[in-house]
């Protein structure tokens, strides 16, 4: 007699990751590069937090929510690439069943929160670009500390509403996952069950949510474009670098929510790449970004590890 899986009976008790690659020789190439990249992130927005809690000059809205940015980016790193490095040294990169579902619940509350953030910082730049003299009014240390918390709480709210989705379904056969992480639409290919629904929740949830907030960030910045301007060349040019730094971090991001959140769960050959893309070169990225073509924070960073502008130009 055949054996009945109900709708809440699991019985994979672990799931087996492909990786990026199954060559040795490649596996340890792939560590070396990702293990430089993940010190590399570490050091780089610790850095940047560190930095402006130090300097009282960036104690504003800007740099409060850029703390907050290199924060998650050090959290959201963490989430995925440690294991990948850990599972480079095994043959059979088995994860459990519960230690997924936390990878997945971590992975979409950073990644929730940072596209939150990453509308915020925006609507805090079109604030001091459009409308200066109300800046302080509008965006006072009352206001960011609510939208800080609300964008907190979407992120744990989405992350909560897909992880209890996704553990909801039975997983009774395969348990190969074709990523180096767990994440929802790899996961619930594996599921002994029609999938249509939790697909098109997928799509409609951090698909429409990626893309709306792509196009109101680029609704945003055109319109911050169109008041610069009328700038002076000075005042025009360091804020087109601010939100050029802004624009290239939202871009490299959202590009890749849109990517994979936007479609059925098919696995593509390009999946991995721009997987591992998110997981660890944005990341490492961010602070490169922020940093080079920002003055006010280059200044900073002299200031804090006791050097002068002037001796480091020479």
């Amino acid at each position: 007699m055949e054996e009945t899986i109900l709708p809440n009976q699991t019985s994979v008790s672990h799931f087996r990751l492909r990786g990026l690659s199954t060559n040795q020789k490649v596996q340890m190439v792939i560590f070396t590069v990702f293990l430089i990249v993940y010190v590399l992130t570490l050091m780089g927005n610790i850095l940047i937090v560190i930095t402006i809690i130090y300097d009282r000059r960036l104690h504003t809205p800007m740099y409060f929510f850029l703390c907050n940015l290199s924060f998650i980016d050090v959290c959201h790193s963490t989430v995925t690439v440690p294991r990948m490095l850990a599972d480079t040294w095994s043959k059979e990169k088995l994860i459990s069943f519960d230690e997924c579902v936390v990878q997945m619940f971590f992975l979409h509350l950073f990644a929730c929160t940072e596209i939150f953030l990453l509308t915020v910082m925006a609507y805090d730049r079109y604030v001091a670009i459009c409308k200066p003299l109300q800046y302080m009014t509008v965006m006072n240390w009352k206001v960011c500390g609510l939208l800080t918390g609300a964008l907190w709480a979407g992120g744990i709210i989405h992350s909560v509403a897909f992880t209890s989705l996704t553990i909801t379904l039975p997983y009774c056969g395969p348990d190969e996952i074709d990523s180096f992480f767990c994440d929802v639409p790899q996961v619930i290919e594996l599921a002994c069950t029609d999938t249509r629904i939790f697909e098109i929740l997928i799509v409609s949830n951090s698909g429409l949510v990626s893309v709306v907030c792509f196009i109101v960030l680029l609704v945003s910045y055109a319109v911050i474009l169109v008041s610069l301007r009328k700038r002076i060349s000075s005042g025009r040019r360091k804020a087109l670098s601010t939100c050029a730094a802004h624009l290239t971090v939202v871009t490299l991001f959202l590009g890749h929510c849109i990517f994979i959140y936007s479609r059925p769960s098919i696995s593509l050959p390009e999946d991995k790449i721009v997987s591992a893309f998110f997981a660890a070169i944005t990341p490492f990225l961010n602070p490169l970004i922020y940093t080079l073509r920002n003055e006010d924070m280059k200044s900073a960073l002299y200031k804090l590890t006791g050097r002068k502008e002037g001796k480091e130009e020479k």
